[in-house]
């Protein structure tokens, strides 16, 4: 991945600016520069958002789910999402690589609706550090998130409308535990680029190869470690797994081209692999034997996780991938491209991909799978989030529209909410979607 975080900045604020789209804009629509780093970003007056904040009832009346006065506006919601799909620029690697991945791709159905809109809270204004690095939100219930907001990580609770800070990484932060190879000095003003959240530990990972460890039921921060000390050392994707002997495990991917597994019963680096390019993500199998590589090549790896061997090279993609994710039936598994698509594979046949999946404006950044296997989620850098119906064959899906740059998407753990990060100056919030049921053994009590 791009590790220069001066070039960063300012390609986000050349692609990503979208003040210029119409000239005659409200003013209320303006003020959207996406460019920059959180220090950038203006500080928020928290205390009157609830107000802006759109319920579905009000959705249901016709409201905006972001609260944007069309009807204000000189421009209609229809007609700023075309100029949207015609003039946003995905960033790429390998030129063009967005053009040549369509010939393959599965026709989907859309208009499903699988998850309804239940709240947008602007009172929650979720950030991104990178462009290209999308997986800053984490749901450990239905009613419980954590998210990264510029210097700090914020938990929220949809069930009390109500945000409190976890962990603010803008001075210094030191470990308050005593464990062999934890760095007791710790660190200062670390940009966090990752983030993850599971079994009750949180796990920041930073621009120049810190990991940040905190249980989430203990008091200050348990352990602190830098990967590595090369310039090119940026964390680029963390992963929290529970290993065979009940330890908790995390994994790290780094773009000095390693990937590091932790053990955190131990407190301790436990396996450190090492591949020819930067890996931008890996996600272990849910019986704990493989992982999938992806990073700034076009080809992914399968790898033993105990010896870091190849056992297959993943071949289709057209540009570097950023994402990646197992079904939990631990034989399918999704990779997300620059080269806008998805990709699944199954493990009987890693030949050629089973299914090719199409974004609308760029990379597909995130993937999340349900924990029952049911829906897919995949994120584009902006706009767009698709839920497909696993069980159809990835034949249909719901597609959620709306404007900005998504910071990260999360699915509770009992797969009944999904949480959507947005990053925006104006608009930025926490999407809230609540998963479809068909109670229709009801009607016979009526």
């Amino acid at each position: 991945m791009s590790h220069h975080h001066a070039d960063d900045a300012e390609y986000m604020a050349d692609e990503y600016d979208m003040e210029d789209i119409d000239d005659d804009m409200d003013e209320e629509f303006r003020g959207r520069d996406m460019g920059g780093s959180d220090s950038d970003v203006d500080e928020y007056d928290y205390s009157n958002n609830k107000i802006a904040d759109t319920s579905a009832a009000q959705a249901r009346r016709g409201k905006d789910i972001q609260g944007i006065p069309w009807e204000r506006l000189s421009i209609t919601r229809e007609k700023y999402r075309q100029t949207r799909l015609e003039q946003y620029k995905n960033y790429e690697n390998i030129p063009n690589s967005g053009e040549g991945s369509g010939k393959d791709c599965k026709v989907t159905k859309k208009g499903a609706s699988y998850y309804e809109f239940r709240r947008n809270s602007r009172s929650v204004k979720s950030t991104i550090l990178h462009f290209q690095l999308r997986n800053l939100v984490w749901a450990t219930s239905k009613h419980d998130v954590y998210l990264m907001s510029h210097f700090s990580v914020i938990h929220w609770s949809s069930l009390t409308s109500s945000r409190s800070q976890v962990l603010n990484v803008s001075g210094h932060v030191a470990p308050s535990e005593k464990h062999p190879g934890s760095l007791l000095e710790g660190f200062t003003q670390t940009q966090v680029s990752t983030l993850a959240v599971k079994d009750k530990l949180l796990v920041a990972g930073g621009f120049q190869g810190e990991l940040i460890c905190k249980h989430l039921d203990r008091p200050g921060v348990s352990f602190c470690s830098r990967t590595t000390y090369d310039d090119n050392a940026i964390t680029n994707a963390v992963e929290i797994y529970g290993s065979p002997s009940g330890a908790v495990h995390f994994t790290a991917s780094n773009n000095d081209c390693g990937v590091r597994d932790f053990d955190m019963g131990k407190y301790q680096l436990s396996k450190h692999f090492r591949f020819p390019w930067p890996v931008n993500h890996s996600s272990q199998s849910p019986d704990g034997k493989l992982l999938i590589i992806v990073g700034d090549n076009p080809d992914g790896l399968l790898v033993d996780s105990m010896t870091g061997k190849t056992t297959a090279s993943l071949c289709g993609h057209l540009d570097f991938s950023f994402a990646s994710a197992w079904h939990p039936d631990g034989v399918t598994f999704a990779t997300g491209n620059q080269d806008k698509t998805c990709r699944i594979w199954d493990l009987r046949n890693l030949s050629e991909s089973v299914a090719v999946l199409k974004g609308n404006l760029g990379a597909i950044r995130s993937i999340r799978y349900t924990s029952d296997g049911r829906y897919m989620a995949t994120a584009e850098p902006a706009d767009f989030v698709h839920v497909y119906d696993v069980k159809s064959g990835y034949e249909k899906e719901q597609e959620i529209d709306f404007f900005g740059e998504i910071s990260g998407i999360s699915f509770s753990p009992d797969t009944e909410s999904l949480f959507i990060g947005v990053w925006d100056r104006t608009y930025g919030s926490l999407l809230e979607y609540g998963r479809c049921r068909n109670y229709s053994y009801l009607d016979s009590l009526i």
